[in-house]
């Protein structure tokens, strides 16, 4: 039986740790730890807290997430996943509900963890990931035009609509210097990658633009004007508690726990195709739970695991958890000796950092491929989307999930009611008698998002140690979004390992949904054959070919 809680670290240094492994790892943690100075001061100051919780938050949560996770090169922090959830407990709790909401919510992912219910990511579809981040993206753009624009605003209302129209009445108080500012920021952290990709473009930007700011004395808010000095030191605090109020924070707490456990495992997921690994998602979340407990009592918010941190760190050779460790310890030391000088930044140049944030954050490739789709992967997307936009964003997950479901039961009435496909012949249903090399998986039921992490799985497993692999899909009555996008993954990871991918038996509206997800970009449509036997024939060809 595996551990229940076993650290990814744990297990480096058990199997050996060189030195070769730990310069790649000093390199890709202190890259990383700059990467996320300015997204860590950018995330708290647009979650209304003071900009040092973003870069306490990092230092500590981040240390305890790389040390205690249960993923290679997870990278935790603050996220901009976060900035909604966080104001608008701001607003209505206090900075002391604050802390103790996200106390809470690490109570509520350890026990997520102990519970194992960390497989459960793969009943998230992947519309509704899509939908909810699309409307986080929009959400985090919307709050940022404020500083963007240098309006002068004191009360803003917190509705999205309400705020879009409180900008156009208030466009004549426009300040043009704040605009250039967010523009220069914009184009520095969007093209400075084609002169290096050594040093992210929004630390250029931030360091380039404080500076001119400063000589030239240009008039415009700064972190200064707005929030006072940062200060440079990390000091135990312990938050005032109500327990008879308790239950006023179960609701926050929960979102918070089930928006950071989707995050963190979601981000370790994507990791683990980049590098080829295997994350313990129930060790990450107990991790991530002992994160967000222990944070708050420093002065941070909210902590998960980030995507794009995580995915510099790989690409800048972090291969264990030292890199994220280091990655905390950089921010220290930023924090404790340049600390000061972060209040000089100026408030449109983070909402540039935040513009660009949000337009990665948006996804709008997959939301563009998913209304290509299925009539009800559409209706998973938008409803998310518009409820996360306009509603709240736990209500926009609830209203997903429960939609999805019901969907699903639709499909499979639909499927029953219409069993029309082509027949697939049983010849040599042996498999035994196959020719060396050649790999069989035959997928038997709907391949949609409550099947579609398994299916993947094996089918990497058994396409990896093959030459040829067929994929039987006779039985397959539809597949959704979400089943699509785990197989194209697994499909690349297979085709880029030299293996021939073929599929069998796909039923025609099947085969309408593989074409417009443009599955038939990875494989060649004559490698999709409607009998079996066709396709054993064809592989059995094309294994003649290579030995040859």
């Amino acid at each position: 039986m595996k551990k229940l809680f076993h650290p990814k670290l744990f297990s480096v240094l058990q199997q050996g740790y060189s030195r070769e492994q730990f310069t790649k790892d000093l390199f890709a943690g202190i890259i990383v730890g700059i990467v996320a100075l300015p997204l860590a001061i950018a995330f708290a100051v647009a979650s209304g807290v003071s900009p040092e919780k973003g870069l306490i938050t990092s230092i500590v949560a981040g240390f305890i997430i790389s040390v205690l996770g249960g993923s290679r090169v997870q990278i935790g922090g603050p996220t901009g996943a976060f900035i909604v959830i966080v104001y608008g407990i701001l607003q209505t709790y206090g900075l002391d509900g604050l802390i103790i909401s996200t106390i809470l919510a690490g109570f509520f992912l350890i026990a997520f963890g102990l519970l194992r219910l960390g497989s459960l990511l793969k009943f998230i579809p992947h519309p509704l990931v899509v939908g909810f981040t699309s409307g986080i993206a929009l959400v985090i753009f919307t709050t940022q035009i404020k500083d963007a624009l240098g309006l002068q605003l004191e009360d803003m209302p917190s509705e999205f609509l309400a705020k879009w129209g409180t900008y156009f009445s208030n466009l004549d108080q426009l300040n043009p210097t704040a605009l250039v500012i967010t523009v220069v920021t914009i184009l520095i952290s969007v093209y400075f990658k084609k002169i290096t990709t050594k040093i992210p473009g929004s630390f250029v930007a931030i360091v380039l633009v404080t500076a001119v700011v400063q000589l030239v004395g240009m008039p415009v808010a700064t972190i200064e004007t707005v929030f006072g000095d940062i200060p440079q030191t990390i000091s135990l605090s312990v938050p005032s508690l109500d327990f008879s109020q308790l239950h006023l924070y179960l609701a926050p707490a929960l979102t918070i726990a089930l928006l950071g456990g989707i995050e963190s495992l979601l981000s370790a997921v994507v990791s683990d195709g980049m590098i080829g690994g295997n994350h313990r998602s129930n060790t990450e979340l107990i991790a991530q739970g002992i994160a967000n407990v222990v944070t708050p009592f420093f002065g941070g918010i909210p902590a998960t695991g980030a995507i794009a941190r995580t995915a510099t760190n790989v690409k800048n050779g972090g291969r264990t958890p030292v890199s994220g460790a280091i990655h905390a310890v950089t921010l220290l030391f930023i924090m404790l000796f340049f600390g000061g000088l972060a209040k000089l930044i100026p408030m449109s140049c983070l909402a540039g950092i935040l513009i660009v944030v949000s337009y990665n954050m948006s996804e709008w490739r997959s939301f563009v491929s998913i209304l290509k789709g299925s009539a009800f992967d559409i209706l998973i997307l938008l409803v998310t989307f518009f409820l996360t936009v306009l509603v709240d964003l736990t209500f926009a997950i609830e209203i997903g999930i429960v939609l999805s479901a019901l969907l699903f039961m639709k499909r499979m009435a639909d499927a029953g009611a219409n069993p029309e496909f082509e027949i697939d012949s049983d010849v040599l249903e042996n498999y035994s008698d196959l020719p060396k090399g050649i790999g069989i998986y035959e997928i038997s039921g709907p391949f949609f998002f409550a099947s579609a992490k398994q299916y993947s799985s094996t089918l990497k497993l058994i396409g990896l140690k093959s030459q040829v692999l067929i994929i039987r899909m006779r039985h397959v009555p539809f597949i959704d979004s979400t089943g699509l996008h785990n197989l194209k993954d697994v499909v690349k990871q297979i085709q880029n390992s030299g293996t021939k991918v073929y599929l069998s038996g796909v039923r025609p509206n099947v085969m309408k949904d593989l074409d417009k997800g443009q599955l038939f970009e990875l494989i060649e449509r004559d490698n999709v054959l409607s009998a079996f036997d066709q396709a054993l024939y064809k592989a059995a060809e094309g294994l003649k070919q290579k030995a040859v």
